[in-house]
């Protein structure tokens, strides 16, 4: 999942189209734990297209929506592959793609976002990722490389039949580390931003500690430089409660109570709101704010975009505000 410390553009703001209904083509061995799934249109017809670091909702059965990101290639409208990782301790999905799903099934996919954008006119990019982090990446590597542009992809697993997608990367710009052939040892990724051009940009998909080190490692460059995705929220939902959204298109007025979202107040007044994740990590409830204050707990808006106070994720944030105006 995709999020961007710096301002680049969003896509609309809670208004995506409803999903398509695509089949599922193909599964195939990626790595240990790691399938690929491929997805293309009934009618052969061509997808929307979509950049590096794009994302798609997979809406498994009801109550199950999850991101994943599409590993391309990005020119290729004839189908979407994403990559998933097996993972038991999680929250339902990867486990019924893997031991549910068969080829053939058809699926709902939500039209590509992206908030994790490639700036294809860096002089330099390095791109960091752990475990299935990779997965944005490697649209990204195939992108850099079709434009001839310098990047470094440095990939850490924890054993090596645990590294997806080796056939794709492999060149002179992967950097692989294998934790076990290290003596346990996590890649270094202070050092790696340390070391890395002033002007590059710096990207980083993984999990929470390699993030957590990747943001203090980058915390003196330019925001602008620095993008990461998240697989989980950082920051606990604002549930305080004890404000009220207006509604500007419908002029309604909804009072959110404490221990709600707004979305979940939204919801409990029967006003239906395009919602997926939940946790402010992919951008589907981005609402745009009219007047007041939010109290922003989501992973994707920038320091920047967070100040203007012009958008939202009412799915996990709150109102600083008696009154938050929204355009809904």
């Amino acid at each position: 999942m995709d999020v961007a410390l710096d301002a680049a553009p969003a896509v609309a703001l809670a208004t995506d189209a409803r999903p398509l209904p695509l089949r599922l083509t193909a599964i195939r061995y990626a790595a240990r734990g790691v399938n690929v799934y491929e997805l293309q249109a009934i009618d052969g017809m061509p997808l929307p297209t979509f950049t590096p670091g794009a994302h798609v909702d997979l809406h498994l059965r009801p109550g199950i929506v999850r991101q994943y990101s599409l590993i391309g290639p990005t020119g290729d409208a004839g189908h979407y592959a994403v990559a998933v990782k097996r993972d038991p301790a999680g929250r339902g999905g990867s486990v019924h793609l893997h031991d549910v799903v068969r080829v053939g099934d058809m699926i709902d996919v939500g039209r590509p976002r992206n908030h994790f954008v490639l700036h294809e006119n860096a002089r330099h990019s390095v791109l960091l990722a752990g475990g299935i982090g990779v997965t944005p990446m490697v649209a990204m590597a195939r992108r850099l490389r079709e434009l001839g542009s310098a990047f470094t992809l440095h990939y850490s697993v924890r054993r090596r039949d645990e590294a997806a997608f080796l056939d794709l990367l492999k060149g002179e710009e992967l950097r692989l580390h294998v934790d076990v052939e290290r003596e346990g040892r996590f890649m270094d990724v202070g050092s790696i931003v340390a070391e890395a051009p002033a002007d590059a940009h710096l990207y980083c998909c993984g999990p929470a500690p390699m993030l957590d080190a990747f943001e203090a490692a980058a915390q003196g460059r330019p925001g602008g430089l620095v993008h990461l995705e998240r697989f989980t929220a950082a920051a606990p939902s604002a549930t305080a409660g004890g404000y009220r959204v207006r509604l500007e298109r419908s002029g309604r007025v909804v009072p959110v109570r404490p221990g709600q979202t707004i979305l979940e107040a939204l919801r409990a007044t029967g006003i239906d709101v395009q919602a997926s994740c939940e946790q402010g990590i992919c951008g589907t409830c981005e609402t745009r704010v009219l007047r007041g204050r939010p109290d922003h707990r989501d992973s994707l808006l920038s320091d920047e975009e967070r100040a203007a106070n012009r958008a939202m994720m009412i799915c996990c944030s709150g109102s600083l505000d008696d009154e938050l105006v929204l355009d809904l």
